[in-house]
């Protein structure tokens, strides 16, 4: 995925904001970027542009080929559901779904069998060590345990691009180890590219590639 000159603007009646000022961003395959910064600097913005959940002013970005910018919502709803894992802060699951439900959902949207959503189910929640809790309702989890949902929802279709904005913000330090680890692995065997957006320092340094954005622009860590 490579991202050129991307700018966004939010617009409140007579008030603009300019979040993202001409961002340049390339994740290659089994590749691990960390992204920080301070709040107000744009990450967040910079990830729902990529993921194709909002349109930018200007600017592109690629992927295989094609500019998920110009592309529609339906078809940049399909590549969330087949090729690009997002992970946000909050808002991740489908409150009237349980967790096994949820995890599946991407699944069944692409035409996947039964039996193969169960089974890559149960391999994710077990990851990430919440097998037992297939049928809670998303409204019984806490933060944590619904971040690492998300997550599993994330990785249900192996996904080439993972874009997580803070997936360890809500975890405890070993859970949050093994959340790490299991993106690693991601990246390693599948040969996924990684984006994780954090203020956490460990995180960033699980990362081969290290970023820092200010003002809308990314930037070397340097």
């Amino acid at each position: 995925m490579e991202a050129r000159d991307l700018f966004h603007i939010y617009r409140e009646t007579e008030v603009e904001t300019v979040a993202l000022r001409g961002a340049n961003l390339d994740l290659r395959p089994g590749s691990w970027t960390s992204l920080m910064g301070p709040s107000g600097s744009g990450k967040s913005t910079l990830v729902h542009v990529l993921a194709g959940l909002l349109e930018p002013n200007g600017g592109s970005v690629m992927f295989h080929h094609q500019d998920v910018t110009r592309l529609s919502a339906a078809e940049r709803a399909r590549l969330r559901r087949t090729h690009i894992g997002l992970v946000l802060q909050r808002d991740n699951l489908h409150p009237l779904l349980d967790i096994a439900g949820n995890v599946a959902l991407p699944l069944r949207l692409d035409g996947r069998g039964a039996g193969e959503a169960r089974e890559r189910v149960e391999e994710l929640l077990d990851a990430v060590g919440l097998l037992d809790w297939q049928r809670h309702a998303a409204a019984e989890l806490s933060g944590g345990e619904a971040q690492r949902v998300a997550l599993a929802v994330a990785l249900a279709p192996r996904p080439q691009v993972l874009l997580a904005d803070e997936p360890t913000g809500e975890l405890d330090e070993t859970t949050a180890a093994r959340v790490l680890d299991l993106l690693d692995e991601l990246r390693a065997r599948g040969g996924a590219a990684i984006l994780t957006v954090t203020h956490n320092p460990q995180v960033a340094e699980r990362a081969q590639q290290r970023l820092i954005m200010r003002d809308g622009v990314v930037v070397d860590d340097r």
